[in-house]
């Protein structure tokens, strides 16, 4: 029988984000309406590159606005399946990112945030920190890895129930409380 478990992470607090989101709409729709504008009344003025400029500047705006209000829906996805856990990033519930697998039997170590382990092992030199999260208030953890000879280290938040699974599959003494 397989040991399957998916899990969504969402911010908490969503307020400051829908209204930035709503916020990034409007300003998407007024850069593109004065681009247009602009483009229609280009050669009127005396100053045409002035109207270019503005012109260009207007519609990149409206171009840069419109592919970074997903980013402002983010959300993470950790699937565990027997041992392997996938990671995603998902935009606004319509671009999927995989940002990677791990198997849990590979890992150096694992435990909680707050523990004085997690410290020793983001204070080595040349270690790349990968922060897959959204609540700094949550209860987070922690894997340590290497791989082909660069250690690793990912920091998410799981559930209790993702966390008692994965600890079911880890090599003895990888689990680190101190």
């Amino acid at each position: 029988m397989d040991r399957f478990l998916e899990e969504v992470v969402t911010k908490h607090d969503r307020r400051m984000d829908e209204i930035m989101y709503w916020v990034s709409l409007v300003v998407m729709v007024f850069c593109g309406f004065l681009a247009l504008m602009q483009f229609a009344m280009l050669g009127m003025s005396q100053n045409l590159l002035l109207d270019i400029v503005v012109m260009v500047a207007m519609a990149g705006l409206a171009v840069y606005t419109y592919f970074y209000r997903d980013k402002l829906r983010t959300e993470y996805e950790y699937t565990f399946t027997n041992g392997s856990l996938d990671f995603a990033m998902v935009y606004n519930n319509k671009r999927r990112k995989n940002l990677g697998a791990l198997n849990v039997a590979k890992v150096d170590a694992f435990g909680k945030v707050s523990s004085g382990s997690f410290h020793r092992h983001t204070s080595a030199p040349d270690v790349k920190h990968m922060r897959w999260f959204l609540n700094r208030g949550a209860e987070l953890y922690y894997f340590a890895y290497s791989k082909e000879g660069k250690k690793s280290v990912i920091v998410f938040e799981p559930s209790e129930e993702m966390v008692g699974m994965i600890k079911h599959y880890l090599p003895r003494g990888v689990y680190q409380e101190n």
